[in-house]
């Protein structure tokens, strides 16, 4: 089963004289840290053997985030999709959390 859990989120970056101020995370931090999150969610509900394919998307760009996770993987004790948009958001939350911690 191929599934696809897109999500797209916008952040405003900070004020010009805020920027100064505070330091925002790179792009790259940003994608590897939502990359990072979506896969430890699906390797918490699946051996990484019995994942037949996983494609985990991640971009940011001018403060929008978009994540779109493909999860193929048994559906016998656990449903791919859900798994996928747990992923997906657990994606989001941890860029969330990256912010927050800068502010």
């Amino acid at each position: 089963m191929a599934l696809a859990a897109p999500v797209a989120v916008r952040w405003g970056r900070a004020a010009p004289a805020a920027r100064k101020a505070v330091a925002e995370p790179d792009d790259e931090t940003v994608v590897q840290t939502a990359a990072e999150a979506a896969e430890g969610v699906v390797f918490a509900h699946y051996r990484q053997s019995d994942v037949r394919d996983l494609d985990v998307t991640v971009t940011f760009e001018e403060g929008v985030l978009e994540v779109d996770v493909y999860l193929n993987a048994p559906s016998e004790e656990t449903d791919p999709e859900a798994v996928a948009d747990e992923a997906a958001r657990a994606a989001q939350d941890a860029v969330d959390d990256l912010f927050a911690d800068d502010a």
